[in-house]
């Protein structure tokens, strides 16, 4: 029986739209934009910014030297938002809806400083609410110091939530990330950025 629920933040909950985050970080002048940029794992200071190897701060600098530029830390977060396409009321509404059948629902995310400002702020969801309203707990991979599909990402939060993996249904668009769920015991469901998954998902909890 499925006691416990974890969902990814981008292309599950959030839809995502990578080229309009490609064209901000160009607009900003990182003209090697779309080179840098991965839809599900980030390399250089991208990377080491979700991994937590380094601060906002930090990355705010790396980036301006890439640029050529100062870059402010309001360009950092416009730019990083730029891969949100919507938050689709259907899946919050989701997410209420399951934790008052019982379920416990806990946010998996590879993200950033910068996606979690906004997340985390009353902006999320449009009518005051912050995305972590709909959790009842979240573990990013900026303050875990890990990303998926990493084993280690998944230890902790199977030891910090002590839940048994088998009673546990895994959400994420990425295949490497269900792929490492599954090797732990997990149920998998693995939609695709922006389908409609909040019928589909019963399929998985019965």
């Amino acid at each position: 029986m499925i006691k416990n629920i974890l969902f990814d933040l981008g292309g599950v909950i959030v839809t995502l739209d990578p080229a309009q985050a490609v064209a901000r970080f160009l607009e900003i002048g990182l003209k090697d934009a779309a080179r840098r940029l991965d839809t599900y794992t980030q390399s250089g200071i991208f990377g080491e910014l979700e991994q937590g190897v380094i601060d906002a701060e930090q990355f705010r600098a790396g980036l301006g030297e890439l640029t050529g530029r100062e870059v402010t830390a309001d360009e950092c977060r416009y730019a990083w938002t730029g891969y949100v396409k919507e938050v689709p009321p259907r899946n919050l509404d989701a997410l209420l809806r399951l934790r008052g059948d019982g379920y416990r629902v806990v946010l998996v995310s590879n993200t950033n400083p910068f996606m979690m400002d906004w997340a985390l702020s009353d902006a999320f969801d449009g009518h005051g609410h912050p995305l972590s309203y709909y959790m009842d707990s979240m573990y990013m991979s900026y303050r875990l110091g890990v990303m998926k599909p990493n084993a280690d990402f998944f230890r902790r939060v199977i030891a910090s939530e002590g839940i048994n993996p088998k009673e546990t249904l895994f959400l994420d668009d990425g295949k490497r990330n269900v792929e490492m769920a599954a090797q732990f015991g997990m149920q998998t469901f693995c939609p695709v950025n922006g389908a409609d998954w909040t019928q589909d998902i019963y399929g998985y909890l019965k």
